[in-house]
C-alpha cells in the first residue's frame, strides 16, 4: 500500500508544528527597573538574557542598554538621570553614628522618589505604554519604591518582583511571608541569626520601625507620583503591592541562612554568576606562581581604595608584608606608597575567575552581596569591613558561618588587620568555606534556569493564584491575632473577676452569719 505522504513531506509538516510550538510559547515579557544602580542591574540581567535565550520576547526598560543585545532582547534605555556607579571616597565612613541605618533608609527613600519621578515621565515609559503591546509578564525591581507597580497595572499583566538583595522588611507582607525578627535580621543591622536580647530588642524595633516608615514616606510617594501621571483613578500603591505574583531574590541559605519562605518567593541568589573567562597571562602567571597562596583584596566598583586614610593604609600594608602568601589588590591609582614586596595592584580586576582559582587562600572585602555570592560560590575565606547597606548583614552571615572574620573600619589597626587574616588563613575556616560553596553550587536547577521555569509557570497559570497566601488580605490586628488576643484576655478577666466577686460575695456572707450578736432570751 502506498503511504499517503512521503519522508519530506512529514518533514516539512513536523518541522512547521515544531514552528508553531515554538510561537505558542514564545511570550512576551517586560522588564522596568528605574533603579541607576549598575551592581542591581547585573544581578537581573542574566535573568533577563536567560529568557531571551529560551525563546521569549524580552523588552527592558533600564539605563544600561547593551551595545549588541543577543537575540529576542530589546532595549528601551532611561535617561536623564546620573548613574550610581561613580567611585566614593572612604571619607564618608569616617563617622558613622549607631542610626545610621536609619540615615541611610531616607537616602534609599531619596533615590527612589528620583528614579521614579525620572522614570514615570521619561520617552521610555511613554513608548512602552503608546505602544499597545500585551506583555504576557512583567519583571519589575522591588527595592526603595513602588512606581513602577503603576505601569504594570496599566499594562494589565501578571508581575514577578526581583530584589538585588536579600527580603527587605517592607517586602514581606505583599507575599504573606512571615517575618521572625527574633532570627532573621532585619536588612542594615549587621546581625546574623544567632542574636543576643539587645540585638533581638534592636532587630524588631528596626524591622517594625522601617516597615511603618516604607509606609508612610515611601509608599504615600508612590501614590502621589503615579496620580500625578496618570490620573486619580489609580489603585491605591498597597493593593497594587498586594498583586505581586511572586519575588526572585538574591539569596540562598547556605550564606544567608534558612528562612521560611512561601511558594512565592525563589532564592536564585548567585544568578549573576555565569561564563568565566581566561585570565590574562600576566595575572595568571602571579596566581599560578604564588607557592604559598594568594590573599585577594577588593573593595568593590564603587568604594576607591585609593582614598584610604594614611593610617589605616600603612597599617594594612604593614600586615600583609607580615605574611608569605602573594597579595594582588585592585587599586584605582597608578602607585601605593610603602607597597611591600608581596604586594601586586591592578586597577581592574576580574573576581570571580580570580576567587575560584585554586591558589587564592583568603578574599579582604567590603561584604557587597555580589562578591559574597561569589566567594561562597568559590569556597573561599573572607575578612569583611562592611561600609554601609547590606554589607553588614552579609558580613556577619559570613562570620556565623564559620568563612569569615568581621573587621569593621573603625577598627583596622595593623594588629587588627594581621589577627583577621591569620584566623581566616586557618585549615578550619576554609574547610567551612568549602562546605558552604558545596551547597551554594549544589542545586536541582541553576539559578537562572529556576526564574526562566518560575516565569513561564507565571505566565502559564495566569499570574500564580495557588500560591498566593490570603495573609496578604487580612488587616494587620488580624494577621497578628490582636482580635483573638483581645477576646481571650477579655474573657480571662471576666472570668477571674466572676471567680472573684463569688469567694467574697459567699466569705463576706459567712462572715456576717458568724459574727451576728446572740439574743438573750428567758
Amino acid at each position: 500500500m502506498k503511504p499517503l505522504l512521503n519522508r519530506n513531506c512529514w518533514a516539512v509538516i513536523l518541522g512547521l508544528f515544531g514552528l508553531v510550538c515554538d510561537q505558542a510559547w514564545s511570550y512576551r515579557i517586560l522588564g522596568l527597573f528605574p533603579h541607576p544602580g549598575a551592581s542591581h542591574f547585573h544581578f537581573f540581567e542574566p535573568v533577563l538574557k536567560g529568557l531571551a535565550a529560551a525563546g521569549h520576547e524580552v523588552t527592558v526598560v533600564s539605563h544600561f542598554p547593551k551595545d549588541n543585545p543577543p537575540p529576542n532582547y530589546v532595549d528601551i534605555p532611561l535617561e536623564g538621570m546620573k548613574l550610581l556607579s561613580d567611585s566614593v571616597s572612604f571619607e564618608l565612613f569616617e563617622y558613622r553614628p549607631a542610626f545610621s541605618h536609619f540615615m541611610e533608609f531616607f537616602m534609599l527613600y531619596d533615590w527612589g522618589k528620583q528614579a521614579c519621578d525620572n522614570a514615570l515621565n521619561s520617552a521610555a515609559i511613554k513608548q512602552v505604554l503608546e505602544s499597545k503591546v500585551q506583555y504576557d509578564l512583567i519583571l519589575v525591581e522591588q527595592f526603595n519604591n513602588d512606581c513602577m507597580l503603576g505601569v504594570a497595572h496599566l499594562l494589565n499583566a501578571p508581575f514577578i518582583g526581583l530584589s538585588s538583595c536579600p527580603l527587605m522588611p517592607w517586602h514581606y507582607d505583599r507575599v504573606g511571608n512571615p517575618i521572625n525578627p527574633s532570627y532573621i535580621p532585619a536588612l542594615f543591622m549587621g546581625y546574623s541569626e544567632k542574636m543576643s536580647f539587645s540585638q533581638r530588642t534592636a532587630n524588631f524595633i528596626t524591622a517594625q520601625t522601617f516597615k511603618a516608615m516604607y509606609s508612610w514616606f515611601n509608599d504615600n510617594a508612590a501614590n502621589a507620583m503615579i496620580k500625578q501621571r496618570f490620573g486619580d483613578g489609580m489603585p491605591d500603591i498597597k493593593d497594587l503591592q498586594k498583586r505581586t505574583s511572586m519575588m526572585f531574590v538574591n539569596q540562598h541559605y547556605s550564606l544567608s541562612g534558612p528562612k521560611p519562605l512561601t511558594p512565592a518567593v525563589i532564592e536564585i541568589g548567585g544568578a549573576h554568576i555565569q561564563e568565566f573567562k581566561e585570565l590574562d597571562p600576566e595575572l595568571k602567571k602571579l596566581l599560578d606562581t604564588a607557592d604559598h597562596g594568594v590573599i585577594y583584596i577588593s573593595w568593590g566598583s564603587m568604594i576607591r581604595a585609593e582614598t584610604l586614610p594614611e593610617d589605616k593604609r600603612n597599617a594594612i600594608l604593614s600586615a600583609l608584608g607580615s605574611f608569605k602568601q602573594r597579595v594582588i589588590w585592585k587599586w584605582e591609582n597608578e602607585t601605593l606608597p610603602n607597597q611591600p614586596s608581596n604586594v601586586y595592584i591592578r586597577k581592574w580586576l576580574p573576581q570571580k575567575e580570580i576567587l575560584c582559582h585554586p591558589k587564592v587562600r583568603v578574599f579582604m572585602s567590603h561584604g557587597g552581596l555580589l562578591g559574597s555570592s561569589e566567594t561562597a560560590y568559590c569556597g573561599v575565606p573572607v575578612v569583611a569591613t562592611p561600609m554601609y547597606g547590606d554589607q553588614y548583614n552579609n558580613a556577619a552571615a559570613l562570620e556565623h558561618r564559620g568563612m569569615g572574620v568581621v573587621l569593621p573600619y573603625e577598627q583596622i589597626t595593623r594588629d587588627t588587620v594581621y589577627d583577621s587574616l591569620k584566623k581566616a588563613l586557618e585549615p578550619a575556616t576554609m574547610e567551612k568555606a568549602k562546605q558552604v560553596s558545596y551547597s551554594y553550587r549544589n542545586r536541582p536547577m541553576n539559578p537562572v534556569q529556576t526564574a526562566v521555569w518560575w516565569c513561564e509557570h507565571v505566565v502559564a497559570t495566569g499570574g500564580l493564584p495557588l500560591a498566593k497566601s490570603y495573609s496578604t488580605e487580612l488587616p494587620w490586628y488580624v494577621y497578628h491575632l490582636l482580635d483573638v488576643n483581645f477576646a481571650l484576655h477579655a474573657f480571662n478577666f471576666v472570668y477571674h473577676l466572676c471567680w472573684f466577686w463569688l469567694v467574697k460575695r459567699v466569705c463576706c456572707r459567712g462572715v456576717s452569719a458568724f459574727s451576728e450578736p446572740k439574743v438573750k432570751t428567758n
